[in-house]
Protein backbone atom coordinates (compact mmCIF):
# COMPACT_ATOMS: atom_id res chain seq x y z
CA UNK A 1 0.00 0.00 0.00
CA UNK A 2 1.51 3.45 -0.65
CA UNK A 3 2.22 5.69 1.94
CA UNK A 4 -0.22 8.33 0.76
CA UNK A 5 -2.70 5.68 0.84
CA UNK A 6 -2.27 3.98 4.23
CA UNK A 7 -1.41 7.89 6.02
CA UNK A 8 -4.98 8.78 4.35
CA UNK A 9 -6.52 5.03 6.14
CA UNK A 10 -5.16 6.08 9.24
CA UNK A 11 -6.93 9.68 8.79
CA UNK A 12 -10.62 8.00 8.33
CA UNK A 13 -9.83 5.85 11.13
CA UNK A 14 -9.51 7.79 13.70
CA UNK A 15 -11.80 8.78 16.39
CA UNK A 16 -11.28 12.50 15.93
CA UNK A 17 -9.87 14.22 13.25
CA UNK A 18 -8.61 17.55 12.85
CA UNK A 19 -9.94 19.42 9.24
CA UNK A 20 -9.33 22.73 8.38
CA UNK A 21 -12.11 23.81 6.02
CA UNK A 22 -11.51 26.78 3.63
CA UNK A 23 -14.32 29.23 1.89
CA UNK A 24 -13.87 31.81 -0.70
CA UNK A 25 -16.87 32.75 -1.90
CA UNK A 26 -18.89 34.92 -4.16
CA UNK A 27 -17.85 38.49 -2.27
CA UNK A 28 -14.31 37.80 -2.56
CA UNK A 29 -13.32 39.82 0.61
CA UNK A 30 -11.42 36.99 1.92
CA UNK A 31 -10.53 33.24 2.41
CA UNK A 32 -12.75 31.55 5.37
CA UNK A 33 -9.99 29.69 7.42
CA UNK A 34 -11.94 26.99 9.90
CA UNK A 35 -9.83 24.65 12.54
CA UNK A 36 -12.60 21.54 12.90
CA UNK A 37 -12.05 18.91 15.45
CA UNK A 38 -14.24 16.29 14.07
CA UNK A 39 -15.75 13.16 15.24
CA UNK A 40 -18.56 10.30 14.05
CA UNK A 41 -19.91 11.12 10.62
CA UNK A 42 -23.72 10.93 9.06
CA UNK A 43 -26.36 12.02 11.60
CA UNK A 44 -23.32 11.19 14.03
CA UNK A 45 -21.31 13.91 13.32
CA UNK A 46 -19.98 16.31 16.01
CA UNK A 47 -18.03 19.36 15.43
CA UNK A 48 -16.04 21.73 17.31
CA UNK A 49 -14.79 24.81 16.11
CA UNK A 50 -11.22 24.98 18.12
CA UNK A 51 -10.47 28.49 15.17
CA UNK A 52 -11.49 30.75 13.26
CA UNK A 53 -10.12 33.13 10.98
CA UNK A 54 -11.22 35.35 7.56
CA UNK A 55 -7.92 36.26 6.26
CA UNK A 56 -8.72 39.13 3.88
CA UNK A 57 -7.85 39.84 0.40
CA UNK A 58 -5.70 42.55 -0.70
CA UNK A 59 -6.20 44.46 -3.76
CA UNK A 60 -4.30 42.93 -6.18
CA UNK A 61 -6.43 39.70 -5.29
CA UNK A 62 -9.72 41.39 -6.08
CA UNK A 63 -8.59 42.92 -9.06
CA UNK A 64 -7.05 39.58 -10.44
CA UNK A 65 -10.23 37.62 -10.29
CA UNK A 66 -12.55 40.28 -11.27
CA UNK A 67 -11.10 40.09 -14.38
CA UNK A 68 -12.26 36.72 -15.15
CA UNK A 69 -14.97 36.88 -12.41
CA UNK A 70 -18.55 35.87 -13.58
CA UNK A 71 -17.80 36.75 -17.30
CA UNK A 72 -18.66 34.72 -20.46
CA UNK A 73 -15.56 36.21 -22.32
CA UNK A 74 -12.16 36.54 -20.68
CA UNK A 75 -8.63 35.97 -20.88
CA UNK A 76 -8.09 32.05 -20.98
CA UNK A 77 -4.39 32.13 -20.47
CA UNK A 78 -5.41 34.17 -17.11
CA UNK A 79 -7.84 31.80 -15.70
CA UNK A 80 -5.00 28.90 -16.36
CA UNK A 81 -2.49 30.95 -14.28
CA UNK A 82 -4.84 31.87 -11.54
CA UNK A 83 -5.73 28.38 -11.06
CA UNK A 84 -2.31 27.23 -9.57
CA UNK A 85 -1.84 30.60 -8.49
CA UNK A 86 -4.52 30.94 -6.10
CA UNK A 87 -4.33 27.22 -4.26
CA UNK A 88 -0.74 28.39 -3.27
CA UNK A 89 -1.87 31.80 -2.26
CA UNK A 90 -4.44 29.60 -0.02
CA UNK A 91 -1.80 27.10 1.21
CA UNK A 92 0.05 29.92 2.22
CA UNK A 93 -2.64 31.47 3.87
CA UNK A 94 -3.27 28.14 5.51
CA UNK A 95 0.42 27.68 6.72
CA UNK A 96 -0.11 31.49 8.50
CA UNK A 97 -3.19 30.45 10.37
CA UNK A 98 -1.19 27.03 11.29
CA UNK A 99 1.54 29.11 12.72
CA UNK A 100 -0.29 31.54 14.43
CA UNK A 101 -2.07 28.70 16.24
CA UNK A 102 1.16 27.02 16.74
CA UNK A 103 -0.07 23.71 15.16
CA UNK A 104 1.95 21.72 12.39
CA UNK A 105 1.25 20.27 9.41
CA UNK A 106 1.36 16.99 10.40
CA UNK A 107 -1.31 18.08 13.40
CA UNK A 108 -4.10 18.23 10.47
CA UNK A 109 -5.56 15.22 8.72
CA UNK A 110 -6.91 17.20 5.58
CA UNK A 111 -7.62 20.51 4.02
CA UNK A 112 -11.26 20.86 3.12
CA UNK A 113 -10.90 23.19 -0.05
CA UNK A 114 -14.00 25.20 -2.23
CA UNK A 115 -11.95 27.45 -4.11
CA UNK A 116 -12.67 30.31 -5.63
CA UNK A 117 -15.38 30.40 -8.18
CA UNK A 118 -15.12 32.67 -11.04
CA UNK A 119 -18.06 30.46 -13.27
CA UNK A 120 -21.34 28.97 -12.27
CA UNK A 121 -23.91 28.43 -15.36
CA UNK A 122 -26.95 25.80 -14.97
CA UNK A 123 -28.79 24.82 -17.89
CA UNK A 124 -31.39 27.43 -17.06
CA UNK A 125 -28.95 30.41 -17.21
CA UNK A 126 -27.25 28.77 -20.44
CA UNK A 127 -30.08 27.70 -22.47
CA UNK A 128 -27.54 25.27 -24.54
CA UNK A 129 -29.10 22.32 -26.16
CA UNK A 130 -25.85 19.92 -25.74
CA UNK A 131 -24.62 20.87 -22.73
CA UNK A 132 -26.09 19.86 -18.96
CA UNK A 133 -24.76 22.30 -15.99
CA UNK A 134 -21.74 23.31 -15.26
CA UNK A 135 -19.67 25.44 -12.60
CA UNK A 136 -15.87 26.31 -12.56
CA UNK A 137 -13.95 26.68 -9.10
CA UNK A 138 -10.23 27.56 -9.71
CA UNK A 139 -7.38 27.26 -7.03
CA UNK A 140 -5.53 24.31 -7.82
CA UNK A 141 -5.45 21.36 -4.64
CA UNK A 142 -2.60 20.00 -5.55
CA UNK A 143 -0.59 23.08 -5.51
CA UNK A 144 -2.33 23.35 -1.99
CA UNK A 145 -1.67 20.34 -0.85
CA UNK A 146 2.03 20.60 -2.25
CA UNK A 147 2.50 23.98 -0.46
CA UNK A 148 0.86 23.08 3.32
CA UNK A 149 2.13 19.66 3.09
CA UNK A 150 -1.34 18.55 3.90
CA UNK A 151 -3.80 16.24 2.07
CA UNK A 152 -6.02 18.27 0.26
CA UNK A 153 -9.87 17.49 -0.25
CA UNK A 154 -11.15 19.85 -2.85
CA UNK A 155 -13.42 20.41 -5.97
CA UNK A 156 -16.73 19.42 -4.50
CA UNK A 157 -19.19 20.50 -7.08
CA UNK A 158 -18.28 18.43 -10.06
CA UNK A 159 -19.66 15.43 -8.41
CA UNK A 160 -22.94 16.94 -7.68
CA UNK A 161 -23.13 18.27 -11.43
CA UNK A 162 -21.75 14.63 -12.19
CA UNK A 163 -24.96 12.82 -10.28
CA UNK A 164 -27.81 15.43 -11.81
CA UNK A 165 -27.64 17.73 -9.24
CA UNK A 166 -26.80 21.74 -10.54
CA UNK A 167 -23.59 22.03 -8.12
CA UNK A 168 -25.05 24.00 -5.77
CA UNK A 169 -25.94 24.79 -3.05
CA UNK A 170 -24.10 21.92 -1.48
CA UNK A 171 -24.99 23.46 2.07
CA UNK A 172 -27.47 20.97 2.73
CA UNK A 173 -25.73 18.63 3.35
CA UNK A 174 -23.54 19.79 6.10
CA UNK A 175 -26.86 21.69 7.30
CA UNK A 176 -29.29 17.94 7.30
CA UNK A 177 -26.35 15.99 8.93
CA UNK A 178 -25.53 18.48 11.63
CA UNK A 179 -28.05 21.12 12.35
CA UNK A 180 -31.38 18.53 12.22
CA UNK A 181 -33.31 18.83 15.42
CA UNK A 182 -36.43 17.12 16.37
CA UNK A 183 -37.61 20.09 18.63
CA UNK A 184 -38.23 22.20 16.01
CA UNK A 185 -38.27 23.04 12.18
CA UNK A 186 -35.56 25.30 11.27
CA UNK A 187 -34.57 26.95 7.89
CA UNK A 188 -31.15 27.51 7.65
CA UNK A 189 -30.49 31.13 5.75
CA UNK A 190 -27.04 31.77 4.34
CA UNK A 191 -26.65 35.08 2.83
CA UNK A 192 -23.15 35.44 1.29
CA UNK A 193 -23.01 37.08 -2.45
CA UNK A 194 -26.07 35.04 -3.37
CA UNK A 195 -28.34 34.46 -0.83
CA UNK A 196 -29.27 30.46 -0.17
CA UNK A 197 -31.27 28.67 2.41
CA UNK A 198 -32.13 24.63 3.46
CA UNK A 199 -35.32 23.37 4.96
CA UNK A 200 -34.77 21.09 7.74
CA UNK A 201 -37.55 19.55 9.35
CA UNK A 202 -38.30 17.82 12.60
CA UNK A 203 -39.44 14.80 11.38
CA UNK A 204 -35.54 14.51 9.74
CA UNK A 205 -37.06 12.96 6.50
CA UNK A 206 -34.80 13.00 3.87
CA UNK A 207 -37.50 13.30 1.17
CA UNK A 208 -38.83 16.76 3.16
CA UNK A 209 -35.47 18.31 2.89
CA UNK A 210 -35.49 21.56 0.94
CA UNK A 211 -32.44 23.34 -0.70
CA UNK A 212 -32.49 26.17 -3.10
CA UNK A 213 -30.43 29.55 -4.13
CA UNK A 214 -32.84 31.89 -3.63
CA UNK A 215 -31.70 34.77 -5.55
CA UNK A 216 -29.09 37.99 -4.66
CA UNK A 217 -27.92 38.39 -1.58
CA UNK A 218 -25.24 41.05 -1.20
CA UNK A 219 -23.25 40.70 -4.32
CA UNK A 220 -25.18 43.89 -6.05
CA UNK A 221 -25.12 46.09 -3.24
CA UNK A 222 -21.62 45.28 -3.26
CA UNK A 223 -20.84 45.47 -6.16
CA UNK A 224 -22.65 49.05 -6.30
CA UNK A 225 -20.33 50.12 -3.25
CA UNK A 226 -16.99 49.03 -4.76
CA UNK A 227 -18.53 51.82 -7.57
CA UNK A 228 -19.35 54.78 -6.69
CA UNK A 229 -18.42 54.82 -2.68
CA UNK A 230 -14.91 53.38 -2.98
CA UNK A 231 -12.51 52.20 -0.90
CA UNK A 232 -15.61 50.86 0.81
CA UNK A 233 -15.86 47.32 -0.01
CA UNK A 234 -19.62 46.81 1.20
CA UNK A 235 -22.23 48.93 3.00
CA UNK A 236 -20.91 48.87 6.60
CA UNK A 237 -23.62 48.94 9.13
CA UNK A 238 -26.02 49.95 6.01
CA UNK A 239 -24.90 53.29 6.18
CA UNK A 240 -25.30 53.69 3.07
CA UNK A 241 -29.12 52.45 2.16
CA UNK A 242 -29.89 53.93 5.46
CA UNK A 243 -29.63 57.38 3.91
CA UNK A 244 -31.81 56.70 0.80
CA UNK A 245 -35.83 55.61 0.16
CA UNK A 246 -36.80 52.64 -1.58
CA UNK A 247 -38.22 53.19 -5.11
CA UNK A 248 -41.11 51.26 -5.83
CA UNK A 249 -41.08 51.56 -9.30
CA UNK A 250 -36.91 49.87 -9.47
CA UNK A 251 -37.70 47.61 -7.23
CA UNK A 252 -40.77 46.30 -9.16
CA UNK A 253 -38.38 46.25 -12.32
CA UNK A 254 -35.73 44.04 -10.08
CA UNK A 255 -38.18 41.61 -9.29
CA UNK A 256 -39.20 40.90 -12.85
CA UNK A 257 -36.95 38.19 -13.64
CA UNK A 258 -37.95 34.42 -14.65
CA UNK A 259 -35.55 33.24 -12.35
CA UNK A 260 -38.03 33.82 -9.41
CA UNK A 261 -41.09 31.91 -11.25
CA UNK A 262 -38.52 28.87 -11.46
CA UNK A 263 -39.66 25.84 -8.83
CA UNK A 264 -36.83 25.02 -6.25
CA UNK A 265 -34.41 23.88 -6.53
CA UNK A 266 -32.66 26.32 -8.53
CA UNK A 267 -29.56 27.76 -8.44
CA UNK A 268 -27.76 30.94 -9.88
CA UNK A 269 -24.86 33.18 -9.73
CA UNK A 270 -23.46 37.05 -10.03
CA UNK A 271 -23.42 36.08 -13.69
CA UNK A 272 -27.29 37.16 -13.36
CA UNK A 273 -27.33 39.18 -10.57
CA UNK A 274 -24.56 42.28 -11.36
CA UNK A 275 -24.32 45.98 -11.91
CA UNK A 276 -25.19 44.90 -15.68
CA UNK A 277 -28.74 43.62 -14.27
CA UNK A 278 -29.86 46.63 -12.43
CA UNK A 279 -28.83 49.37 -15.16
CA UNK A 280 -31.29 46.73 -17.00
CA UNK A 281 -33.68 47.58 -14.35
CA UNK A 282 -33.06 51.43 -13.93
CA UNK A 283 -33.80 51.95 -17.85
CA UNK A 284 -36.71 49.67 -17.61
CA UNK A 285 -38.40 51.89 -15.41
CA UNK A 286 -36.84 54.92 -15.67
CA UNK A 287 -35.11 55.40 -12.73
CA UNK A 288 -31.53 56.43 -14.01
CA UNK A 289 -31.93 59.43 -11.85
CA UNK A 290 -31.99 58.33 -8.88
CA UNK A 291 -29.28 59.28 -6.38
CA UNK A 292 -26.96 56.44 -5.02
CA UNK A 293 -28.27 56.53 -1.80
CA UNK A 294 -31.76 55.20 -3.25
CA UNK A 295 -30.24 53.16 -5.18
CA UNK A 296 -28.57 51.09 -2.11
CA UNK A 297 -31.97 51.68 -0.41
CA UNK A 298 -34.27 50.09 -3.14
CA UNK A 299 -31.17 47.29 -3.46
CA UNK A 300 -31.46 46.28 0.23
CA UNK A 301 -34.86 46.03 0.09
CA UNK A 302 -34.44 43.85 -2.74
CA UNK A 303 -32.41 40.78 -1.60
CA UNK A 304 -34.21 41.16 1.48
CA UNK A 305 -37.82 40.47 -0.61
CA UNK A 306 -36.36 38.17 -1.90
CA UNK A 307 -35.33 36.59 0.39
CA UNK A 308 -38.31 36.86 2.72
CA UNK A 309 -40.50 35.28 -0.41
CA UNK A 310 -38.44 32.10 0.31
CA UNK A 311 -39.17 32.00 3.27
CA UNK A 312 -42.54 32.57 3.74
CA UNK A 313 -42.95 29.48 0.83
CA UNK A 314 -41.41 27.25 3.19
CA UNK A 315 -42.96 28.01 6.54
CA UNK A 316 -46.39 27.85 4.66
CA UNK A 317 -48.65 25.81 7.31
CA UNK A 318 -45.88 24.93 9.24
CA UNK A 319 -45.34 25.71 12.67
CA UNK A 320 -42.00 25.86 15.35
CA UNK A 321 -40.60 27.36 12.78
CA UNK A 322 -37.02 28.71 13.41
CA UNK A 323 -34.41 30.50 10.77
CA UNK A 324 -30.64 30.79 11.92
CA UNK A 325 -28.77 33.00 9.81
CA UNK A 326 -25.32 33.05 8.50
CA UNK A 327 -22.91 34.43 6.10
CA UNK A 328 -22.10 38.32 5.50
CA UNK A 329 -25.73 39.71 5.19
CA UNK A 330 -26.09 39.25 9.26
CA UNK A 331 -24.21 42.37 9.58
CA UNK A 332 -26.67 44.28 7.54
CA UNK A 333 -28.37 45.98 10.04
CA UNK A 334 -31.53 47.11 7.62
CA UNK A 335 -31.38 43.97 5.12
CA UNK A 336 -32.03 42.48 8.63
CA UNK A 337 -34.55 44.38 9.76
CA UNK A 338 -36.53 44.53 5.99
CA UNK A 339 -36.36 40.38 6.19
CA UNK A 340 -38.44 39.67 9.51
CA UNK A 341 -41.22 43.00 8.44
CA UNK A 342 -41.62 40.41 5.20
CA UNK A 343 -41.97 37.43 7.10
CA UNK A 344 -45.19 37.93 9.98
CA UNK A 345 -44.91 34.51 11.07
CA UNK A 346 -41.21 35.08 12.42
CA UNK A 347 -41.10 36.54 16.24
CA UNK A 348 -36.95 36.68 15.60
CA UNK A 349 -34.37 35.84 13.04
CA UNK A 350 -31.47 34.04 15.01
CA UNK A 351 -27.84 32.92 13.68
CA UNK A 352 -26.34 29.87 13.84
CA UNK A 353 -24.25 30.95 16.89
CA UNK A 354 -27.21 29.79 18.74
CA UNK A 355 -26.76 26.10 17.58
CA UNK A 356 -23.22 26.38 18.34
CA UNK A 357 -21.43 27.62 14.86
CA UNK A 358 -19.79 31.18 14.29
CA UNK A 359 -22.27 32.09 11.77
CA UNK A 360 -19.11 33.85 9.61
CA UNK A 361 -17.59 30.72 9.83
CA UNK A 362 -20.66 28.40 9.15
CA UNK A 363 -19.61 27.81 4.72
CA UNK A 364 -16.09 26.90 5.52
CA UNK A 365 -17.13 24.03 8.61
CA UNK A 366 -19.32 22.40 5.97
CA UNK A 367 -17.37 21.98 3.66
CA UNK A 368 -14.88 20.36 6.80
CA UNK A 369 -18.63 17.76 6.87
CA UNK A 370 -18.00 17.12 3.44
CA UNK A 371 -14.71 16.25 3.83
CA UNK A 372 -15.07 14.29 6.69
CA UNK A 373 -17.88 12.52 4.69
CA UNK A 374 -15.40 11.64 1.99
CA UNK A 375 -12.93 10.14 4.71
CA UNK A 376 -15.01 8.10 7.06
CA UNK A 377 -18.52 8.44 5.89
CA UNK A 378 -20.20 5.49 5.55
CA UNK A 379 -22.32 4.82 2.17
CA UNK A 380 -24.83 8.28 2.15
CA UNK A 381 -28.12 7.68 3.66
CA UNK A 382 -29.60 10.67 2.78
CA UNK A 383 -30.60 12.24 -0.58
CA UNK A 384 -33.34 13.41 -2.48
CA UNK A 385 -33.30 13.55 -6.42
CA UNK A 386 -36.58 14.65 -6.72
CA UNK A 387 -35.07 18.01 -5.10
CA UNK A 388 -31.80 18.14 -6.77
CA UNK A 389 -30.29 16.39 -3.40
CA UNK A 390 -28.17 13.44 -5.19
CA UNK A 391 -27.04 10.90 -2.79
CA UNK A 392 -23.51 11.16 -3.12
CA UNK A 393 -19.92 11.41 -1.67
CA UNK A 394 -18.02 14.64 -2.85
CA UNK A 395 -14.27 15.85 -3.30
CA UNK A 396 -11.06 14.77 -5.01
CA UNK A 397 -8.30 14.08 -3.02
CA UNK A 398 -4.71 15.72 -3.38
CA UNK A 399 -1.52 14.23 -1.86
CA UNK A 400 1.15 16.55 -0.70
CA UNK A 401 4.30 15.08 -2.17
Amino acid sequence: MHQHILALYNSAKKQQKLIIGLMSGTSLDGLDVALCKMSGNGMNTQIELLAFETVDYDDDYKQKIKTVFAKRDCDLELVTLLNPWIGVLHGKIVNQCLAKWQLGAKDIDVIASHGQTIYHCPKSQHQHADFKHGTLQIGDSDHLAVTTGITTIGDFRQKHIAAGGEGAPLAVYGDYLFFTSPAENRILLNMGGIANLTYLPKSADPEAVFSSDIGPGNTIMDAYIQRFFAPLHYDRDSLVANQGSINQRLLDALCENTFFALGFPKTTGPEVFNLQYLATAQAASETTHLSHFDVMATLNRFSAQVIANAINQCSVNLINVQVYASGGGIHNPLLMKHILALCPQLDEIKNTQALGINPDAKEAVLFAILANECLAGEKQRFGNQTQGIPNITMGKISFAD
